[in-house]
């Protein structure tokens, strides 16, 4: 009886606007929760593409620093500073050779020779071990590691445009290169090995040791910055890595900075479509209280007669609540149902372009519904019964 009294002022163009404009807002926050949990295993889970990973960090080269002598070697307060960073968990440095290094080999009758370079860093940052990588002083053999890169470029290229043979890994490994290293007025001749292959540094890579060696005996006097980092980053994807470089003007060698800028810019969408979301769904539920302001004001006299005969504020104002929570589960069942459908729709396309997208279920977005309910509701029921008790009091 007091729900038939009461409902008569009731606006069902009001109630419809407010009905479709929350519904709408609903469904863009809930989709885009729930895209964003689809596509996000390709991002941070551990078998993802970006997962724990190694970049390599180094200073931009360009013609005005050299002009003011703006080196693109690394101090060591930005080593430090790199090592602070919440994203690294370990910082290594490269160790050039500050000696002349030059190598030589034959293969079928032709000799060749060429200057290079050797490089070092901290065995813990290696993709490959082998037991041969290890060097003492007074030793005639020097252990190297390639970049695999360079033996598919001889293969591919050099070899096919010579009519030379092509090498295989193992075939590499039993030939012995001449090296020869130079400095300080001082000459030695060494046997170098190559004992294997990398995929992550490309550079010649020798054990630290007798680079250590190398420099004290046939190095330049002048001690040389590190040119390069090592970072192992537990996520390539941290925006915090993109946002940082920039800021210090480092480089990241490879495409290791796409994928956090893939992710950084996939976030940033989100937020935004997040937002928009939120602003129709906070203007809904501005409308909703206007309408409940205006239908309250226009019963402020059945109000009145209801609360002076008897009956409580939480029992006048409870239809109200009730027809409110009602519209906010009919909204949020509603809005479940849209994203589920539109996920369906998106999730084959999405399946068949980044496998492993969309392995999850709907939790995150039921999850996400539950929270908008009760914060619209618990705030309509707060706001009516408000508006009543404020009636009561003044009767």
């Amino acid at each position: 009886m007091v729900w038939k009294l009461l409902k008569q002022h009731i606006s069902k163009a009001q109630l419809a606007g407010f009905f479709l404009a929350n519904l709408c807002g609903t469904v863009i926050i809930l989709l885009s929760v729930q895209f964003y949990q689809d596509v996000k295993p390709l991002f941070m889970g551990g078998d993802s593409f970006m997962s724990k990973d190694y970049i390599i960090v180094c200073k931009k080269v360009s013609a005005l620093g050299s002009l003011v002598g703006r080196g693109t070697s690394f101090s060591e307060a930005e080593v430090d500073e790199m090592r602070a960073q919440p994203f690294a968990e370990a910082v290594g440095v490269f160790k050039p050779a500050r000696f002349n290094v030059s190598a030589g080999m034959g293969l079928q009758g032709i000799s060749f020779s060429t200057a290079m370079f050797f490089e070092a860093v901290p065995d813990a940052f290696l993709d490959v071990r082998p037991e041969e990588w290890k060097y003492e002083e007074g030793q005639e053999e020097i252990p190297i590691i390639l970049p695999r890169n360079y033996l598919n470029l001889y293969n591919f290229g050099f070899a096919k445009s010579r009519s030379l043979p092509q090498l295989s890994e193992g075939m590499l490994g039993m030939v012995a290169l001449d090296v020869r290293i130079s400095g300080r007025g001082q000459v030695k001749l060494l046997k170098g090995r190559i004992v294997g292959f990398s995929n992550r540094l490309n550079t010649i890579l020798v054990p630290e040791s007798f680079i250590d060696w190398g420099n004290r005996l046939y190095g330049e006097d002048k001690e040389l910055q590190t040119s390069r980092l090592i970072v192992e980053v537990d996520n390539p994807a941290d925006e915090r890595i993109v946002q940082f470089m920039q800021k210090n003007g480092y480089e990241v060698e490879g495409d290791k900075l796409d994928t956090g800028k893939t992710a950084w810019f996939l976030k940033l969408i989100i937020g935004v479509v997040i937002s928009v979301g939120a602003l129709i769904s906070v203007l809904s539920l501005y409308i909703l209280m206007l309408s409940i302001y205006l239908l309250l004001q226009k019963n402020t006299v059945k109000l009145e007669n209801l609360l002076l005969i008897g009956y409580s504020p939480a029992r006048v104002a409870r239809p109200y609540q009730g027809l409110t929570v009602a519209l906010n589960f009919v909204i949020l069942a509603l809005g479940l149902w849209a994203v589920k459908m539109i996920r369906d729709a998106y999730l084959d396309t999405l399946g068949a372009l980044l496998p492993g997208a969309g392995d999850g279920n709907l939790w995150v977005a039921v999850g996400a519904g539950l929270v908008l309910f009760l914060f619209a509701s618990l705030l309509n029921v707060w706001v009516i019964r408000h508006k009543i008790n404020s009636i009561w009091k003044r009767e």
